[in-house]
């Protein structure tokens, strides 16, 4: 029956989608009539649906470029939310590291079928994936000029923006200013907030463990409210307490992100009055009220010379202040107390994330693999007995320092990069216009054997003996924290703050896997435990 009609070599389920295509784009015409009354509005909304999808399309696919046909609004997130779904519908057989599939498993297909680089479509936005290494450098150095990061969702402003939603001037000036407050020497003075936190973790553990001297614990939300801890007390200092419901107010923001972002195909949806959008509006005023009483607390203090200067708001306002002056009062270069309040939240989401699910995967780690456990107490042991770590010595823990970057390697808290081209540019032999966003697949990179050989989905914290550097055969297979001028600006804070837990963790504990833990990792905005951490742990 196909051949008898005019597709041009199109299987007939290929038809019927560019037959539903058809009647969408008719949709989308009428409707952009209806509401905008012009037929400037139709021009602009045909040319955001499918005229410019389709012009893309031909330019990939004429340089070689490989990827499934433009379905007009949703392109591949049909795909994508049936494949997540699927995946996340049940644990893995067994425990193992190769965990692309389930993660994120629509790429990891597209690259199966169309090759290392290859694209997908986010609705009407080709997203082209690139685990060339000579390009993803070029990329995040952003060697050109015009490679920058894609908006943030309106929905995930809500949640948090700072630098992440920044380019530009106001980017280079937020990072000039953000940049002192995480130096080693700043990072010193926040030692005692890292240890009280620390030492009311290990006393809540052992309690728990009690007079019998092991549990079952899942570690997954005892690290989140730990890391919680953490940056509460060293963003607001004594203030401690406020921040934690900022924390806990986050965590719920989160979790309404994820569940809004499943449906940020339907085109207008933000725009919906629902329930959850209701809440998060409502989460977000109340963490700005927060945050802004701190802001203006804390600078009155300053200006009557009585503020602490051992927390990152302090020390924020600080440079702040600093870099105003040394640029002659002018307003433009200083950040107002909105922009204050944005870089806090964003303090909140990246440090409690960060390390919480670097420690957790590196509990979970550890338990299947004891000789490294082992290994790793006795060194700190040997560097610190049962003593407190303090700061200089942490950087004898050359074990513990292999390990964690090893559980990098193989669960990144993030798992690709995104930009986008902001004019046509010329990158590792192909034309890429405007329009053209780039996924960096961080997991599948870490994971190739190209880089790592043949033992790449396994636990091997030995490649990382002589440093990052030489741990693989390119020096760009490893950036768990990113790269280039974009680099992590808390990767310091969120090292010293998982090595000085992780060895606490190993001076009171041993730990190993309960048989009620289901491997599952996924991500919500981070890669985390689905079904949680659940581990038995032993006091020593």
């Amino acid at each position: 029956m196909a051949s008898g009609l005019p597709l041009q070599g199109l299987v007939w389920s290929e038809w019927i989608n560019r037959s539903w295509d058809v009647g969408s784009l008719l949709l989308v015409v009428l409707l952009a009539v209806a509401w905008g009354g012009a037929s400037v509005v139709a021009l602009r909304g045909l040319r955001w649906a499918w005229w410019t999808p389709r012009r893309l399309e031909r330019v990939l696919r004429q340089q070689g470029i490989g990827g499934n046909p433009y379905q007009l609004l949703v392109g591949d997130m049909r795909d994508l939310m049936r494949l997540n779904k699927e995946a996340r519908s049940r644990p893995m057989p067994a425990i193992s590291h190769d965990i692309a599939p389930r993660v994120y498993p629509l790429l990891h297909q597209s690259m199966a079928k169309h090759g290392k680089i290859c694209y997908t479509w986010f609705g009407p936005c080709p997203r082209v994936i690139v685990s060339n290494l000579d390009m993803t450098r070029d990329i995040l150095s952003n060697k050109f000029g015009h490679f920058e990061r894609p908006k943030i969702n309106p929905l995930m402003e809500l949640l948090v923006t700072g630098l992440l939603g920044y380019e530009g001037d106001k980017w280079a000036k937020h990072r000039r200013i953000i940049n002192p407050a995480f130096h080693v020497e700043k990072l010193k003075r926040m030692l005692p907030a890292f240890s009280t936190c620390c030492a009311e973790l290990i006393a809540r553990w052992e309690k728990l463990v009690g007079p019998n001297g092991s549990c079952e614990l899942d570690v997954w939300p005892e690290l989140q409210n730990f890391t919680g801890d953490v940056i509460s007390r060293t963003v607001f200092g004594s203030t401690f307490e406020e921040g934690r419901r900022i924390f806990q107010l986050q965590v719920e923001q989160a979790e309404h992100l994820f569940q809004d972002l499943q449906k940020i195909f339907i085109p207008g949806y933000r725009f919906f009055p629902t329930k959850r959008t209701r809440r998060m509006k409502e989460i977000a005023k109340e963490v700005q009220g927060l945050l802004r009483h701190q802001v203006m607390k804390r600078e009155k203090a300053m200006k009557l010379g009585i503020t602490p200067n051992d927390d990152l708001l302090s020390l924020l306002l600080e440079s702040n202040l600093k870099y105003y002056k040394e640029n002659g009062s002018v307003e433009k270069f200083k950040m107002t107390i909105e922009d204050v309040i944005e870089e806090c939240k964003l303090f909140y989401f990246a440090g409690q994330e960060t390390t919480s699910v670097l420690l957790t995967w590196t509990m979970v780690v550890l338990s299947v693999n004891p000789s490294w456990q082992s290994r790793a107490r006795e060194e700190v042991l040997q560097v610190f007995g049962k003593a407190k770590p303090d700061f200089d010595s942490l950087s004898q823990l050359k074990v513990v320092t292999m390990i964690l970057y090893e559980v990098l390697r193989l669960y990144p808290s993030v798992v690709f990069l995104l930009r986008r081209t902001s004019k046509t540019i010329e990158l590792g032999g192909f034309t890429l216009p405007t329009g053209v966003h780039f996924i960096l697949p961080i997991l599948s990179i870490h994971h190739d054997p190209t880089f790592w050989g043949e033992d790449a989905n396994e636990f091997n914290p030995e490649r990382f003996a002589e440093g990052v550097s030489k741990a693989s055969k390119h020096q760009m297979a490893f950036f768990p924290f990113g790269s280039g001028p974009h680099i992590c600006v808390g990767q310091n804070f969120a090292m010293v703050e998982a090595k000085l837990g992780l060895a606490l963790i190993l001076q009171h504990f041993s730990f190993e896997l309960s048989p009620s833990y289901r491997h599952a990792p996924y991500t919500v905005l981070t890669l985390q435990p689905q079904h949680g951490a659940q581990l038995i742990l032993r006091k020593l």
